[in-house]
C-alpha cells in the first residue's frame, strides 16, 4: 500500500473538483457521446479512433531508475532507464495540464481476481472511454470493496499532453514511464488505449514473482472435468481466439498468475483482436461486443453504424475491450487449479512449423524463452508487413525481470503438476508468407481439442530433421500431409531453405541465454548449420 508521501504525489488530481469516481457504464458512455470522444454503433458498443498511435510505442517506454528498481529490473532495449529528476518533472507538468481541465475520470479496482495475490488500482484519465475501457479491462469492486479501496499504484493518462524530447528526457513526445518506487504509471502522448492494461501487467510481472506467483502472457480456459490449459502466445497467435471455446469456460483471455493454489486471471475483461471478426468463425467474442464495450478503430457503415470488421483502413489492429460477463460460459470467480495442457501459440510466417508438436520439458523450457512468432501487421507502431521475432517468455515488453527469472518458474511448475506441453503453429502452411495460406480455424480448433482432451498425449510421431520436434502422424479433423510442414509445401527446396534459415534464426537468439542449462540449450533445432 501507498504511503501517505506517496498519495501526496497524486492529491493535486484526486482534488480536482470535477474527478468522477467509478461512474456507472451509462454514465460513462453519456460522457463519451457528449464530448464526442466516441459514437455509438448499431450494436450498442462505443467506438473510438486512437489517431495516429493504432498500436503500442516500445521505444517510448520507461522505467524510472531508482534505488528501488536498480538491482532488479533487466535494462536494456526493452526496460529503457529514466532518472528520477526528468520523472518528476515530467510528473508535475501532466498533473498540472491535467488539473486545469474540466472534468477528470477516475477508476478504483484491482489487477488479480485472486484476493491473496490482487493489486490495488485506481486509474485517472483525461478521455471519459479510456475510463471506461479501464473499467471493463480490470477487475471491477463490489460496493463494500470501494468503500475499503486504497490503491497501491496509480496510473495517470494524459494523451493530449505532448513531451518535448530535448527538455523532458523522453524519444519522443509519446512516454509511458513506470516508477516502483513512487508507484505510478505515467501516460501521455498517446490515445491507444492498450497502454493503460499493459502497463498494469509489467507492474504485476514485477510483483508477482517477489511473492512466488508466475506471471504469464497467456490465455486460459477450463474444461467440465476441471482440467486447465494456458495458451501462451504474442498478439496475433490466437489466444483469445482459441480460449473462447463454447465447451470450455474461459478463466481469462491475456494475463495471468500461476500461484501455489493454481490458475488466476489478472484481469477483468478481454482485449480481443477483431479484424475479420465474423459471428460464423468467433461467435464468442462477435457476441460479446455490445453495450458497454469498447471498440478501438473499428470502421463504421455512415448510415447504419454496423461496424466493418475486414476494413483495415485505420490500422490492422482493430480491437475490442468488453467485461468478462459478455462471454456466457466464463468461470466465476476467475481462479482455477493448475494447468493439464499447455500450448505454446506461434504465428509462422516462414511456413515451416509444423501446426502442432509435443514437447519435452526441456524443449519447453527452450521454446519458452525463445518466444518465437511473426510480429504482424499493426500491433506495434511502424509494423506493416509480418517479421520473425523472438520474444522472450512471449512477453519480452511487458518484463521488467530477467526472461530466466519466469523460465525458472515455469519449469520448476511443469515439473510439479505434470504439465503437458505442445507448440502450436497458427501462421502459414504450403509455403510462406505471401506463397501459401494461413492454418485453417477450423484445424487449428481440432489440434486445440485433441491436446486439451489428452488424445496426443502417448499418439505416434515422427521426428523433424531440421527442428527436432515431434510430430503427430495423425490428428482428428486434419488432413495428414498438413501435419508434416514439408509435404504441405510443393517446391521441397524452398521449403529446406526456409526450415534451415528459421533453425538458424533460433540458434542466434538463444545465445543471449548463457544461463540455460546445456539440456536446455541442446533442445533446440536439430540443424546448426
Amino acid at each position: 500500500m501507498k504511503t501517505e508521501e506517496e498519495a501526496l504525489v497524486t492529491q493535486n488530481l484526486l482534488t480536482h473538483e470535477n474527478i468522477q469516481t467509478n461512474l456507472a457504464v451509462s454514465l460513462l458512455v453519456e460522457k463519451i457521446l457528449s464530448k464526442n470522444e466516441g459514437v455509438l454503433t448499431a450494436t450498442g458498443a462505443v467506438c473510438a479512433s486512437t489517431g495516429k498511435y493504432t498500436g503500442r510505442s516500445p521505444k517510448d517506454k520507461f522505467i524510472v531508475r531508482d534505488e528501488v528498481s536498480d538491482q532488479y529490473i533487466n535494462w536494456g532495449e526493452v526496460n529503457q532507464p529514466i532518472d528520477e529528476q526528468s520523472f518528476e518533472k515530467l510528473l508535475k507538468k501532466v498533473t498540472a495540464y491535467l488539473h486545469q481541465k474540466n472534468e477528470l475520470f477516475r477508476f478504483k479496482g484491482f489487477a488479480g481476481a485472486d484476493p491473496s495475490y490482487r493489486l490495488p488500482i485506481e486509474v485517472i484519465n483525461e478521455y471519459a472511454w479510456h475510463n471506461l475501457f479501464a473499467r471493463q479491462l480490470f477487475v471491477t469492486p463490489t460496493d463494500e470493496e470501494l468503500q475499503n479501496h486504497a490503491s497501491d499504484f496509480t496510473v495517470i493518462s494524459a494523451p493530449t499532453f505532448k513531451a518535448d524530447p530535448e527538455v523532458d528526457g523522453t524519444n519522443s513526445e509519446t512516454f509511458i514511464i513506470i516508477s516502483f518506487k513512487k508507484r505510478i504509471v505515467l501516460i501521455g502522448g498517446t490515445e491507444y488505449a492498450g497502454e493503460i492494461k499493459k502497463s498494469i501487467f509489467s507492474v504485476m510481472n514485477y510483483i508477482l514473482p517477489k511473492n512466488d506467483v508466475l506471471s504469464m502472457h497467456c490465455s486460459a480456459n477450463v474444461g467440465q472435468e476441471g482440467d486447465v490449459a494456458l495458451f501462451f502466445g504474442l498478439s496475433g497467435t490466437g489466444k483469445t481466439t482459441l480460449s473462447a471455446d463454447p465447451y470450455r469456460r474461459l478463466i481469462g483471455d491475456d494475463e495471468h498468475g500461476w500461484s501455489s493454489n493454481g490458475i488466476f486471471n489478472i484481469e477483468g475483461g478481454c482485449y480481443a483482436k477483431c479484424i475479420n471478426l465474423s459471428p460464423k468463425k468467433e461467435p464468442q467474442i462477435h457476441n460479446a461486443i455490445r453495450f458497454g464495450s469498447v471498440l478501438e478503430n473499428v470502421v463504421l457503415d455512415d448510415s447504419s453504424r454496423e461496424p466493418d470488421y475486414d476494413d483495415t483502413s485505420l490500422t490492422e489492429n482493430t480491437r475490442a475491450a468488453y467485461p468478462l460477463e459478455n462471454i456466457d460460459n466464463i468461470i466465476r470467480p476467475s481462479i482455477a487449479g493448475h494447468p493439464n495442457t499447455i500450448i505454446f501459440l506461434t504465428a509462422d510466417a516462414s511456413g515451416t512449423l509444423p501446426p502442432i508438436s509435443k514437447l519435452t520439458k526441456e524443449q519447453a523450457m527452450y521454446h519458452f524463452l525463445s518466444g518465437y512468432t511473426s510480429k504482424l501487421a499493426g500491433t506495434e507502431r511502424g509494423v506493416t508487413q509480418p517479421q520473425a521475432t523472438f520474444s522472450a517468455c512471449f512477453g519480452s515488453p511487458f518484463l521488467p525481470l530477467p526472461p530466466s527469472d519466469y523460465a525458472e518458474m515455469l519449469g520448476e511448475k511443469i515439473d510439479q503438476f505434470n504439465s503437458n506441453v505442445f507448440l502450436v503453429n497458427t501462421g502459414w502452411t504450403g509455403g510462406s508468407f505471401g506463397i501459401g495460406e494461413r492454418m485453417k480455424l477450423s484445424h487449428t480448433r481440432a489440434i486445440v481439442h485433441s491436446a486439451l482432451e489428452g488424445e496426443l498425449n502417448n499418439i505416434e510421431t515422427v521426428t523433424d530433421d531440421i527442428f527436432g520436434l515431434d510430430i503427430p502422424v495423425h490428428v482428428p479433423g486434419v488432413p495428414d500431409e498438413v501435419l508434416v510442414p514439408k509435404n504441405a509445401w510443393s517446391d521441397k527446396d524452398s521449403y529446406e531453405k526456409e526450415a534451415k534459415s528459421l533453425a538458424l534464426k533460433f540458434h542466434d537468439n538463444f545465445t543471449q541465454f548463457t544461463e540455460a542449462s546445456e539440456a536446455i540449450q541442446n533442445a533446440g533445432p536439430s540443424y546448426k548449420g
